[in-house]
């Protein structure tokens, strides 16, 4: 039996159809004013005739002034709300659930769209590319907590399904999370319950705003396997907080834009040969928490999809990448069309680039931008023509 086609009732009531969930991906795609746009109406549409149980957008920031990349959608207030509608009736129109996933960038915003960054405390990240950030104050702190339940608050309004807090990747969430960015005195650093206060406030606000029958999601880190950062024990401990709290949905991830885990880059023998790059630890999660896992970053077989769902070890499989080359991959993977959704391994030949990992992510961007203008993916665009798009230079001879 393929255990994909299983449905699943949440916590707060909600039934997802099957347990192939889209995991977020930046589209980048947006009005520059962060509109949603005819693009990305394009694209759900696709998706959204595609079966997967829940599409997680990319980043909705909840403040103008802080991007994390640009043509990104704003949910800053209700000045959109009929162009999220009309993504919502889009995406949704054959059976799949849309989910806002709501972000600030913190520190990890450009200095090209951001000149005043803020953060939990004043911890630049590494590179030309970004400002040393201000550290919030605590009646910014609040501001922002009430900003990102409005954002939920927001996609409930447009008919939207549900809403999920990014938590990861090393923005804001996971700044104060973590102890390397984390360098505050008062109430929102310096231990754990202190650091995991700025989530654990959105979170109830969310909720208070959205009410007990709307779903509410995260996408935490296992750990950002830094030295000196957030831990995998601290992860385990906030994800046993967020369960007390009633968290709907709990997806797993790993790593920041520093030290990207969530990309491959780090991974455990065991991991690799079960698929998942976070497997160890969510084994280790399943056993002390209630709330509904999903787990994204590896999976791409039927059958180590089926073994893990059969083994209780989540219940939902996360899949990011095979969407942006096959936008049916859901229903082909639960009809039994399609046993194995792998994505073609980005190589050009120069170790250095290849090492670097720096066209996955473009590259993958580039089929999003092909299907929001309505046309299909291409497997076989040229690695090149992307490096010579994202830093202007010709390919090495």
């Amino acid at each position: 039996m393929n255990l994909l086609n299983q449905s699943f009732v949440l916590p707060c009531g909600k039934s997802i159809p099957n347990r192939i969930l889209k995991s977020a991906l930046s589209e980048g795609i947006a009005e520059a004013n962060g509109r949603p746009s005819e693009a990305l109406f394009n694209l759900y549409d696709q998706w959204g005739k595609g079966g997967a149980g829940v599409l997680f957008t990319g980043n909705v920031m909840v403040d103008k002034d802080h991007l994390v990349n640009a043509n990104v959608m704003i949910a800053e207030d209700e000045r959109y709300l009929e162009s999220f509608s009309k993504l919502a009736e889009k995406a949704q129109a054959n059976g799949s659930q849309l989910w806002m996933q709501i972000n600030h960038p913190g520190r990890q915003s450009p200095f090209y769209l951001d000149k005043a960054p803020v953060s939990a405390s004043n911890v630049k990240m590494p590179g030309k590319l970004y400002l040393e950030p201000r550290p919030l104050s605590p009646d910014e702190i609040l501001k922002l907590i009430d900003a990102y339940g409005n954002a939920a608050l927001l996609a409930k309004k447009s008919g939207m399904q549900g809403a999920q807090i990014h938590g990861a990747h090393g923005y804001l969430v996971s700044q104060f999370l973590s102890p390397l960015t984390n360098l505050r005195l008062d109430e929102w650093g310096g231990s754990l319950e202190n650091r995991a206060r700025f989530v654990l406030e959105i979170y109830k606000d969310m909720r208070k705003k959205v009410g007990p029958d709307f779903p509410v999601s995260i996408k935490i880190n296992s750990a950002d396997f830094q030295r000196g950062a957030f831990t995998e024990e601290e992860s385990i401990k906030v994800i046993q907080m967020l369960d007390e709290l009633g968290m709907d949905l709990i997806e797993v991830s790993g790593g920041t834009y520093e030290r990207a885990a969530m990309v491959g880059s780090v991974q455990r023998e065991s991991t690799i040969k079960r698929e998942a790059y976070f497997m160890d630890f969510i084994v280790k999660v399943r056993k002390l928490i209630k709330s509904p896992l999903m787990l994204t970053g590896g999976f791409r077989t039927v059958k180590a999809m089926n073994s893990a769902l059969e083994g209780g070890e989540l219940d939902f499989i996360g899949l990011g990448r095979p969407f942006c080359l096959y936008p049916t991959v859901a229903n082909d993977l639960l009809n039994g069309e399609m046993k194995d959704c792998s994505v073609p391994d980005l190589l050009t030949g120069v170790e250095k680039i290849d090492q670097s990992g720096m066209l996955q992510t473009p590259w993958h961007q580039f089929q999003l931008i092909r299907m929001g203008k309505g046309m299909k993916p291409d497997p076989e665009m040229d690695v090149w023509m992307v490096y010579e798009k994202i830093t202007g230079k010709k390919r090495p001879v």
